[in-house]
């Protein structure tokens, strides 16, 4: 089978393209580099450095391609509040893009990687059944990103799937981008000698997906006769997966053997205060089994970053409506 995805230089899309190359499929792609690194590609890959906007530079890559797995996004939820336009650009127009070339290259099916950002604060564990109501841009931006995905789908014949991770982390996650990715921020703070950033009184809920416990979904996601026009939640529903974030920075301190201290700034707004999920449907159709307890992903998680290095953090996206409720640690360059 041949497969394109693209954001494939990112920290999904990579593992992803690994997970497909280990199913002996053919792997292109694409990605822009915004928040990505292309040493982050599997050498078997065919890609090439483009926007999905750009789809004539990597039509060649798509043709004959029987399923894209749209992973693409500029994930930016808590900043989307300040920077709207550049995160619709890179995730509502984006998913046009890439709809637009699959469909003119015959393609079978179409996986879209949403977010959970699309329950906004909704009672957890979210379900799908629950619909869409998000508290962000970002969040909205991924809904739209959902519907015209059905939409287009749908009228041109083509298979869909939207599949939604839950806080993804491990080895080869971004940890210098100061605007999301919690547990690399605060492993690359606390290995730079810095207290860990925790906003809020650090009671927010989250469940922490392994990104090894992602994959496998991903792949059944793009052969499963089930899957076909469903949403699947893939993240962990335990409890020993769940986690405040003030609990989270005191472990991630543990395991980096540090007597620091976390530093506190005032909540973010829009942000969801619990969200946490059910994988149930995810474990009936796509064959879901996370094996990764958060300790042990977290322990694969710092040694690979104390393996490459603390690095400063790139403030390397615009904000583009400043204001006084704008968290300080962004305007002000603090993380």
């Amino acid at each position: 089978m041949r497969v394109f995805i693209s954001g494939i230089a990112g920290f999904l899309g990579a593992h992803l393209a690994r997970a497909c190359l280990e199913q002996g499929w053919d792997v292109a792609g694409c990605d822009n580099l915004l928040g990505a690194d292309g040493e982050n590609v599997p050498d078997q890959a065919r890609w090439i450095p483009a926007a999905c906007q750009d789809g004539v530079h990597y039509r060649r890559l798509l043709k004959g391609c029987d399923v894209v797995y749209h992973c693409a996004a500029a994930p930016y939820e808590g900043l989307s509040p300040w920077s709207p336009q550049i995160v619709y650009e890179h995730t509502l127009m984006s998913t046009v893009a890439m709809l637009r070339e699959s469909v003119a290259a015959g393609v079978r099916r179409f996986v879209l990687c949403s977010s959970m950002s699309r329950y906004g604060d909704q009672k957890a564990p979210f379900r799908e059944e629950a619909g869409a109501w998000p508290a962000s841009p970002y969040g909205w931006a991924k809904v739209a990103a959902e519907d015209i995905t059905r939409n287009l789908c749908e009228l041109h014949g083509l298979e869909w799937v939207i599949v939604v991770p839950h806080n993804i982390y491990g080895p080869g996650q971004k940890y210098d981008d100061p605007y999301r990715n919690v547990c690399g921020i605060m492993i690359n703070r606390i290995l730079s000698g810095k207290p860990p950033v925790v906003y809020g009184d650090g009671t927010q809920r989250r469940s922490l997906s392994y990104i090894a416990d992602v994959a496998g979904p991903l792949v059944a996601a793009s052969v499963s006769p089930a899957a076909d026009g469903g949403v699947f939640n893939v993240g962990p529903d335990d409890e020993a997966s769940e986690i405040s974030m003030g609990d989270l920075a005191a472990l991630i301190l543990k395991l980096c053997d540090s007597d620091l201290e976390p530093v506190f700034f005032p909540a973010r707004p829009a942000e969801v205060h619990v969200a946490t999920c059910s994988g149930e449907k995810a474990r009936r159709v796509l064959g879901y089994q996370p094996q990764w307890a958060l300790e042990d992903g977290l322990r694969e998680m710092i040694a690979w970053v104390r393996e490459r290095g603390p690095r400063p953090f790139a403030y390397h996206v615009p904000v583009e409506l400043p204001s006084e409720r704008t968290p300080k640690t962004w305007t002000e360059r603090l993380i």
